[in-house]
Protein backbone atom coordinates (compact mmCIF):
# COMPACT_ATOMS: atom_id res chain seq x y z
CA UNK A 1 0.00 0.00 0.00
CA UNK A 2 1.42 3.41 -0.98
CA UNK A 3 1.88 6.05 1.72
CA UNK A 4 -0.57 8.94 1.84
CA UNK A 5 2.37 11.28 1.32
CA UNK A 6 3.57 9.61 -1.88
CA UNK A 7 0.01 9.38 -3.17
CA UNK A 8 -0.51 13.11 -2.69
CA UNK A 9 2.64 14.54 -4.28
CA UNK A 10 3.65 15.17 -7.83
CA UNK A 11 7.37 14.65 -8.28
CA UNK A 12 7.79 17.26 -10.97
CA UNK A 13 11.58 16.91 -10.91
CA UNK A 14 13.56 13.72 -11.38
CA UNK A 15 17.23 14.01 -10.50
CA UNK A 16 19.37 11.93 -12.85
CA UNK A 17 21.63 9.17 -11.48
CA UNK A 18 25.32 9.96 -11.25
CA UNK A 19 27.18 8.97 -14.40
CA UNK A 20 30.93 9.35 -14.76
CA UNK A 21 33.45 10.92 -12.44
CA UNK A 22 33.42 14.48 -11.15
CA UNK A 23 34.84 16.61 -8.34
CA UNK A 24 32.90 18.27 -5.52
CA UNK A 25 33.79 20.36 -2.51
CA UNK A 26 31.18 18.50 -0.44
CA UNK A 27 29.48 15.17 -1.13
CA UNK A 28 26.38 14.52 0.97
CA UNK A 29 25.27 10.89 1.22
CA UNK A 30 21.51 10.80 1.78
CA UNK A 31 18.68 12.81 0.23
CA UNK A 32 16.56 13.15 3.35
CA UNK A 33 16.07 16.29 5.40
CA UNK A 34 19.40 16.07 7.24
CA UNK A 35 21.40 15.80 4.03
CA UNK A 36 19.37 18.33 2.07
CA UNK A 37 19.37 20.83 4.97
CA UNK A 38 23.16 20.54 5.06
CA UNK A 39 23.39 21.10 1.31
CA UNK A 40 20.99 24.06 1.38
CA UNK A 41 22.75 25.54 4.41
CA UNK A 42 26.07 25.36 2.56
CA UNK A 43 24.59 26.89 -0.57
CA UNK A 44 23.00 29.73 1.41
CA UNK A 45 26.43 30.47 2.88
CA UNK A 46 28.08 30.48 -0.54
CA UNK A 47 30.20 27.46 0.35
CA UNK A 48 31.23 24.98 -2.30
CA UNK A 49 31.67 27.54 -5.06
CA UNK A 50 33.82 26.08 -7.78
CA UNK A 51 33.56 22.30 -7.44
CA UNK A 52 30.21 22.67 -5.68
CA UNK A 53 27.98 20.47 -3.55
CA UNK A 54 26.62 17.07 -4.59
CA UNK A 55 23.88 15.04 -2.89
CA UNK A 56 23.68 11.29 -3.59
CA UNK A 57 20.41 9.50 -2.86
CA UNK A 58 20.08 5.72 -3.21
CA UNK A 59 16.35 5.87 -4.00
CA UNK A 60 14.36 9.10 -4.37
CA UNK A 61 14.54 12.33 -2.41
CA UNK A 62 12.60 11.86 0.85
CA UNK A 63 12.49 8.08 0.50
CA UNK A 64 13.38 7.40 4.15
CA UNK A 65 12.02 8.68 7.45
CA UNK A 66 12.01 12.31 6.26
CA UNK A 67 9.18 11.55 3.84
CA UNK A 68 7.23 9.04 5.95
CA UNK A 69 6.86 10.56 9.43
CA UNK A 70 3.95 12.12 11.30
CA UNK A 71 4.69 15.66 10.14
CA UNK A 72 5.07 17.24 13.60
CA UNK A 73 7.42 20.25 13.85
CA UNK A 74 8.31 21.34 17.37
CA UNK A 75 11.21 21.81 19.73
CA UNK A 76 13.21 19.14 21.52
CA UNK A 77 14.95 15.86 20.83
CA UNK A 78 14.03 12.21 21.31
CA UNK A 79 15.90 12.36 24.61
CA UNK A 80 13.54 13.64 27.29
CA UNK A 81 14.24 17.22 28.34
CA UNK A 82 14.69 16.15 31.97
CA UNK A 83 17.42 13.72 30.90
CA UNK A 84 19.02 16.37 28.68
CA UNK A 85 19.17 18.66 31.71
CA UNK A 86 20.62 15.93 33.90
CA UNK A 87 23.31 15.07 31.35
CA UNK A 88 24.44 18.55 30.33
CA UNK A 89 23.48 20.93 33.12
CA UNK A 90 21.13 23.88 32.97
CA UNK A 91 22.92 26.29 30.63
CA UNK A 92 24.11 23.81 28.00
CA UNK A 93 20.82 21.89 27.95
CA UNK A 94 18.94 25.14 27.39
CA UNK A 95 21.33 26.10 24.56
CA UNK A 96 20.83 22.77 22.79
CA UNK A 97 17.06 22.96 23.20
CA UNK A 98 17.08 26.53 21.81
CA UNK A 99 18.76 25.20 18.65
CA UNK A 100 15.60 23.20 17.94
CA UNK A 101 13.17 26.07 18.51
CA UNK A 102 15.38 28.23 16.30
CA UNK A 103 15.11 25.46 13.68
CA UNK A 104 11.29 25.58 13.87
CA UNK A 105 11.50 29.29 13.04
CA UNK A 106 14.04 28.63 10.27
CA UNK A 107 11.70 26.08 8.70
CA UNK A 108 8.89 28.64 8.73
CA UNK A 109 11.17 31.17 7.03
CA UNK A 110 12.28 28.69 4.39
CA UNK A 111 8.70 27.76 3.62
CA UNK A 112 8.04 31.44 2.98
CA UNK A 113 11.32 32.26 1.23
CA UNK A 114 11.21 29.33 -1.18
CA UNK A 115 7.39 29.23 -1.53
CA UNK A 116 7.23 25.59 -0.41
CA UNK A 117 3.63 24.38 -0.65
CA UNK A 118 3.59 21.74 2.11
CA UNK A 119 0.11 21.98 3.67
CA UNK A 120 1.28 23.88 6.75
CA UNK A 121 -1.14 23.95 9.68
CA UNK A 122 0.33 26.43 12.16
CA UNK A 123 -1.98 25.47 15.02
CA UNK A 124 0.33 24.09 17.70
CA UNK A 125 0.67 20.67 19.29
CA UNK A 126 -1.19 19.22 22.27
CA UNK A 127 0.41 16.85 24.78
CA UNK A 128 -2.56 14.89 26.15
CA UNK A 129 -2.28 13.20 29.55
CA UNK A 130 -3.12 9.51 29.24
CA UNK A 131 -2.91 9.05 33.01
CA UNK A 132 -5.21 10.39 35.72
CA UNK A 133 -2.24 12.01 37.43
CA UNK A 134 -2.22 15.84 37.14
CA UNK A 135 1.27 15.97 38.66
CA UNK A 136 2.70 14.55 35.43
CA UNK A 137 1.59 17.60 33.48
CA UNK A 138 2.48 20.11 36.15
CA UNK A 139 6.02 18.77 36.55
CA UNK A 140 6.50 18.82 32.75
CA UNK A 141 5.17 22.36 32.48
CA UNK A 142 7.38 23.55 35.35
CA UNK A 143 10.45 21.90 33.84
CA UNK A 144 9.90 23.52 30.44
CA UNK A 145 9.18 26.95 31.93
CA UNK A 146 11.94 27.08 34.55
CA UNK A 147 14.76 25.24 32.75
CA UNK A 148 14.05 25.91 29.06
CA UNK A 149 12.15 29.20 29.06
CA UNK A 150 9.12 27.73 27.28
CA UNK A 151 5.64 28.15 28.76
CA UNK A 152 3.34 25.37 27.60
CA UNK A 153 -0.26 26.33 28.24
CA UNK A 154 -2.30 24.05 30.56
CA UNK A 155 -5.57 22.58 29.30
CA UNK A 156 -8.03 21.29 31.87
CA UNK A 157 -9.78 17.99 31.32
CA UNK A 158 -12.92 19.90 30.31
CA UNK A 159 -11.03 22.17 27.91
CA UNK A 160 -9.35 19.20 26.29
CA UNK A 161 -12.61 17.24 26.06
CA UNK A 162 -14.14 20.12 24.08
CA UNK A 163 -11.48 19.53 21.41
CA UNK A 164 -10.85 15.78 21.67
CA UNK A 165 -14.08 13.82 22.14
CA UNK A 166 -12.66 11.03 24.22
CA UNK A 167 -12.53 10.05 27.86
CA UNK A 168 -9.02 8.64 27.49
CA UNK A 169 -7.27 11.87 28.43
CA UNK A 170 -7.01 13.84 31.64
CA UNK A 171 -6.02 17.34 30.65
CA UNK A 172 -3.09 18.44 28.56
CA UNK A 173 -0.46 21.00 27.65
CA UNK A 174 -0.54 23.14 24.54
CA UNK A 175 2.70 24.01 22.75
CA UNK A 176 1.84 27.04 20.67
CA UNK A 177 5.16 27.43 18.83
CA UNK A 178 4.68 24.26 16.79
CA UNK A 179 3.05 23.25 13.54
CA UNK A 180 2.36 20.22 11.38
CA UNK A 181 2.70 19.73 7.65
CA UNK A 182 3.19 17.34 4.74
CA UNK A 183 6.82 16.30 5.35
CA UNK A 184 7.47 14.87 1.90
CA UNK A 185 6.28 18.05 0.20
CA UNK A 186 8.60 20.01 2.47
CA UNK A 187 11.60 17.78 1.74
CA UNK A 188 10.95 18.05 -2.00
CA UNK A 189 10.73 21.81 -1.58
CA UNK A 190 14.07 21.93 0.24
CA UNK A 191 15.58 19.80 -2.54
CA UNK A 192 14.24 22.21 -5.17
CA UNK A 193 15.59 25.18 -3.21
CA UNK A 194 19.01 23.55 -2.94
CA UNK A 195 19.05 22.68 -6.65
CA UNK A 196 18.06 26.24 -7.47
CA UNK A 197 21.01 27.46 -5.41
CA UNK A 198 23.47 25.34 -7.39
CA UNK A 199 23.47 22.01 -5.51
CA UNK A 200 23.61 18.93 -7.75
CA UNK A 201 21.30 16.09 -6.68
CA UNK A 202 21.52 12.54 -8.02
CA UNK A 203 18.76 10.03 -7.28
CA UNK A 204 19.04 6.25 -7.83
CA UNK A 205 22.73 6.59 -6.93
CA UNK A 206 23.50 4.28 -4.00
CA UNK A 207 26.97 4.60 -2.55
CA UNK A 208 28.85 1.33 -2.92
CA UNK A 209 32.13 2.36 -1.35
CA UNK A 210 33.73 5.29 0.42
CA UNK A 211 37.50 5.49 0.43
CA UNK A 212 40.13 7.97 1.50
CA UNK A 213 41.82 9.68 -1.45
CA UNK A 214 44.71 11.93 -0.42
CA UNK A 215 43.30 14.92 1.46
CA UNK A 216 39.77 14.01 0.42
CA UNK A 217 37.54 11.05 -0.42
CA UNK A 218 36.38 9.01 -3.37
CA UNK A 219 32.68 8.11 -3.27
CA UNK A 220 31.73 5.26 -5.63
CA UNK A 221 28.26 4.63 -7.08
CA UNK A 222 27.23 1.99 -9.67
CA UNK A 223 27.92 4.27 -12.64
CA UNK A 224 30.20 6.98 -11.35
CA UNK A 225 32.29 8.46 -8.56
CA UNK A 226 32.68 11.75 -6.71
CA UNK A 227 36.06 13.14 -5.68
CA UNK A 228 35.17 15.22 -2.60
CA UNK A 229 37.04 17.36 -0.11
CA UNK A 230 34.32 16.72 2.51
CA UNK A 231 31.83 13.86 2.92
CA UNK A 232 28.64 14.01 5.01
CA UNK A 233 26.95 10.77 6.09
CA UNK A 234 23.21 11.43 6.40
CA UNK A 235 21.64 8.14 5.34
CA UNK A 236 19.70 7.52 8.55
CA UNK A 237 18.28 4.05 9.10
CA UNK A 238 18.78 3.05 5.47
CA UNK A 239 22.57 3.47 5.13
CA UNK A 240 24.29 0.10 4.65
CA UNK A 241 27.91 -0.90 4.09
CA UNK A 242 29.18 2.60 3.34
CA UNK A 243 30.93 3.83 6.49
CA UNK A 244 30.96 1.39 9.39
CA UNK A 245 31.99 3.90 12.05
CA UNK A 246 28.67 5.73 11.60
CA UNK A 247 26.45 2.78 10.71
CA UNK A 248 27.38 0.72 13.76
CA UNK A 249 26.15 3.59 15.97
CA UNK A 250 22.64 3.52 14.48
CA UNK A 251 19.67 1.33 15.36
CA UNK A 252 17.28 1.10 12.38
CA UNK A 253 13.89 1.09 14.13
CA UNK A 254 10.57 0.72 12.31
CA UNK A 255 7.56 2.88 13.04
CA UNK A 256 4.07 2.86 11.56
CA UNK A 257 1.59 5.41 10.19
CA UNK A 258 -1.86 5.26 8.60
CA UNK A 259 -4.37 7.68 7.11
CA UNK A 260 -8.11 7.11 7.28
CA UNK A 261 -10.66 7.77 4.58
CA UNK A 262 -11.96 11.38 4.48
CA UNK A 263 -14.39 11.62 7.39
CA UNK A 264 -16.32 14.76 6.50
CA UNK A 265 -18.54 15.85 9.39
CA UNK A 266 -17.58 12.73 11.37
CA UNK A 267 -14.15 14.21 12.03
CA UNK A 268 -15.59 16.74 14.48
CA UNK A 269 -17.34 13.94 16.34
CA UNK A 270 -13.86 12.91 17.43
CA UNK A 271 -11.37 15.75 16.83
CA UNK A 272 -12.46 19.37 16.92
CA UNK A 273 -9.08 21.11 16.76
CA UNK A 274 -6.53 21.89 14.07
CA UNK A 275 -3.66 21.07 16.44
CA UNK A 276 -1.62 17.88 16.28
CA UNK A 277 -1.78 15.53 19.28
CA UNK A 278 0.43 13.07 21.12
CA UNK A 279 0.11 11.57 24.61
CA UNK A 280 2.19 11.09 27.75
CA UNK A 281 2.94 7.37 27.45
CA UNK A 282 6.39 6.10 26.50
CA UNK A 283 4.70 4.16 23.68
CA UNK A 284 2.46 7.03 22.65
CA UNK A 285 -0.01 7.61 19.85
CA UNK A 286 0.50 10.66 17.66
CA UNK A 287 -2.07 11.97 15.22
CA UNK A 288 -3.41 15.01 13.44
CA UNK A 289 -6.38 16.05 11.33
CA UNK A 290 -5.66 16.61 7.66
CA UNK A 291 -7.19 19.30 5.46
CA UNK A 292 -9.36 16.78 3.61
CA UNK A 293 -10.84 15.52 6.95
CA UNK A 294 -8.72 12.38 7.16
CA UNK A 295 -6.98 11.48 10.40
CA UNK A 296 -3.30 10.68 10.06
CA UNK A 297 -2.39 8.34 12.93
CA UNK A 298 0.98 6.96 13.96
CA UNK A 299 2.46 4.93 16.74
CA UNK A 300 4.26 1.80 17.87
CA UNK A 301 7.86 0.98 17.13
CA UNK A 302 9.46 -2.34 16.31
CA UNK A 303 12.73 -3.82 15.15
CA UNK A 304 10.98 -5.26 12.11
CA UNK A 305 8.99 -3.78 9.28
CA UNK A 306 5.42 -4.96 8.73
CA UNK A 307 3.13 -5.32 5.75
CA UNK A 308 0.57 -2.52 5.22
CA UNK A 309 -2.38 -4.76 6.12
CA UNK A 310 -0.85 -5.57 9.52
CA UNK A 311 -0.02 -1.91 10.13
CA UNK A 312 -3.57 -0.86 9.28
CA UNK A 313 -5.01 -3.48 11.63
CA UNK A 314 -2.77 -2.46 14.57
CA UNK A 315 -3.19 1.29 14.19
CA UNK A 316 -6.93 1.11 13.53
CA UNK A 317 -7.23 -0.76 16.83
CA UNK A 318 -5.29 2.04 18.54
CA UNK A 319 -7.51 4.69 16.94
CA UNK A 320 -10.72 2.99 18.10
CA UNK A 321 -9.38 2.57 21.62
CA UNK A 322 -9.30 6.37 21.85
CA UNK A 323 -12.25 7.19 19.57
CA UNK A 324 -14.68 4.23 19.58
CA UNK A 325 -17.29 6.44 17.93
CA UNK A 326 -15.29 6.07 14.70
CA UNK A 327 -16.14 2.37 14.46
CA UNK A 328 -16.34 1.33 10.83
CA UNK A 329 -13.85 3.91 9.58
CA UNK A 330 -11.85 2.76 6.58
CA UNK A 331 -8.07 2.94 6.41
CA UNK A 332 -7.00 4.18 2.98
CA UNK A 333 -3.22 4.21 3.51
CA UNK A 334 -0.86 2.39 5.86
CA UNK A 335 2.92 2.35 5.76
CA UNK A 336 6.07 1.96 7.79
CA UNK A 337 9.64 3.15 7.65
CA UNK A 338 13.00 2.99 9.38
CA UNK A 339 14.17 5.70 11.75
CA UNK A 340 17.75 5.93 12.98
CA UNK A 341 18.06 5.74 16.77
CA UNK A 342 21.12 6.09 18.97
CA UNK A 343 21.49 4.31 22.30
CA UNK A 344 21.54 7.67 24.08
CA UNK A 345 18.50 8.92 22.09
CA UNK A 346 20.24 12.08 20.89
CA UNK A 347 21.22 12.99 17.34
CA UNK A 348 24.83 12.27 16.43
CA UNK A 349 26.20 15.39 14.78
CA UNK A 350 29.87 16.03 14.14
CA UNK A 351 33.01 14.66 12.51
CA UNK A 352 34.52 11.27 13.25
CA UNK A 353 38.19 10.33 13.54
CA UNK A 354 38.24 9.42 9.83
CA UNK A 355 37.29 13.00 8.99
CA UNK A 356 33.78 12.09 7.78
CA UNK A 357 30.99 14.41 8.89
CA UNK A 358 27.75 12.79 10.07
CA UNK A 359 24.15 13.66 10.93
CA UNK A 360 22.23 10.59 12.11
CA UNK A 361 20.22 9.23 15.06
CA UNK A 362 17.22 11.57 15.11
CA UNK A 363 14.78 8.94 16.34
CA UNK A 364 11.11 9.80 16.31
CA UNK A 365 11.59 13.54 16.80
CA UNK A 366 13.41 14.50 13.67
CA UNK A 367 11.99 17.45 11.74
CA UNK A 368 13.55 20.25 13.78
CA UNK A 369 16.73 18.36 14.84
CA UNK A 370 17.53 17.38 11.24
CA UNK A 371 17.33 21.06 10.36
CA UNK A 372 19.60 21.80 13.33
CA UNK A 373 22.13 19.27 12.02
CA UNK A 374 22.11 20.84 8.58
CA UNK A 375 22.80 24.29 9.99
CA UNK A 376 25.54 23.05 12.34
CA UNK A 377 27.35 21.04 9.69
CA UNK A 378 27.01 23.78 7.07
CA UNK A 379 28.45 26.29 9.52
CA UNK A 380 31.32 23.97 10.47
CA UNK A 381 32.25 22.94 6.92
CA UNK A 382 32.16 26.54 5.71
CA UNK A 383 34.42 27.62 8.57
CA UNK A 384 31.79 29.81 10.21
CA UNK A 385 31.84 28.06 13.61
CA UNK A 386 32.47 24.54 14.96
CA UNK A 387 29.78 22.08 15.98
CA UNK A 388 28.98 22.78 19.67
CA UNK A 389 31.11 20.69 22.02
CA UNK A 390 27.99 19.48 23.83
CA UNK A 391 27.18 17.08 20.98
CA UNK A 392 30.41 15.23 21.73
CA UNK A 393 28.66 13.91 24.85
CA UNK A 394 26.35 12.04 22.47
CA UNK A 395 28.84 10.54 20.07
CA UNK A 396 28.92 7.51 17.80
CA UNK A 397 28.16 4.98 20.53
CA UNK A 398 28.09 1.40 19.16
CA UNK A 399 24.68 -0.29 19.29
CA UNK A 400 26.00 -3.87 18.92
CA UNK A 401 23.90 -4.95 15.96
CA UNK A 402 21.30 -7.61 16.64
CA UNK A 403 21.92 -7.45 20.39
CA UNK A 404 21.12 -3.75 20.38
CA UNK A 405 17.95 -4.31 18.39
CA UNK A 406 16.84 -7.03 20.82
CA UNK A 407 17.52 -4.75 23.78
CA UNK A 408 15.55 -1.94 22.14
CA UNK A 409 12.55 -4.22 21.56
CA UNK A 410 12.66 -5.51 25.15
CA UNK A 411 12.82 -1.95 26.49
CA UNK A 412 9.88 -0.87 24.36
CA UNK A 413 7.79 -3.88 25.41
CA UNK A 414 8.60 -3.29 29.08
CA UNK A 415 7.59 0.36 28.85
CA UNK A 416 4.38 -0.58 27.03
CA UNK A 417 3.55 -2.91 29.90
CA UNK A 418 4.32 -0.22 32.47
CA UNK A 419 2.06 2.26 30.68
CA UNK A 420 -0.74 -0.31 30.41
CA UNK A 421 -0.60 -1.03 34.16
CA UNK A 422 -0.59 2.67 35.01
CA UNK A 423 -3.45 3.34 32.60
CA UNK A 424 -5.70 0.74 34.24
CA UNK A 425 -5.79 2.71 37.47
CA UNK A 426 -8.80 4.49 36.04
CA UNK A 427 -10.78 2.75 33.31
CA UNK A 428 -12.32 5.20 30.80
CA UNK A 429 -16.07 5.58 30.48
CA UNK A 430 -17.61 4.93 27.08
CA UNK A 431 -18.09 8.05 24.97
CA UNK A 432 -21.74 9.03 24.85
Amino acid sequence: MQSFYEASVSRSTDYAPLAGRRAAHVCVIGGGLAGLSTALGLAERGAGSGDGIVVLEAQQVGFGASGRNGGFVFGGYSLDCADLLKTLGAQTARELYALTTDAVDLMRRRIQRYAIDCDVTDAGVILANWFDEPARLESQRRLMRDSFGVDWEPLSAAQLASQLRTDRYHGGLFERNAFHFHPLKYVLGVAAAAAGAGVTIHEQSPVLRLQRDGAGYLVHTPHGAIEARHVVMAGGGYARNVHARVERAVLPIATYVMATEPLGARLREAIDTRAAIYDTRFAFDYYRPLADTRILWGGRISVREREPAAIARLLRRDLLRVYPQLHGVRVDYAWGGLMSYARHKMPQIGRDTDGVWHAVGFGGHGMAPTTVSGELLAAAISGERPVPDAFAAFGLTPVYGAFGLAAAQLTYTAMQTRDAVAGRRRAPRPVS
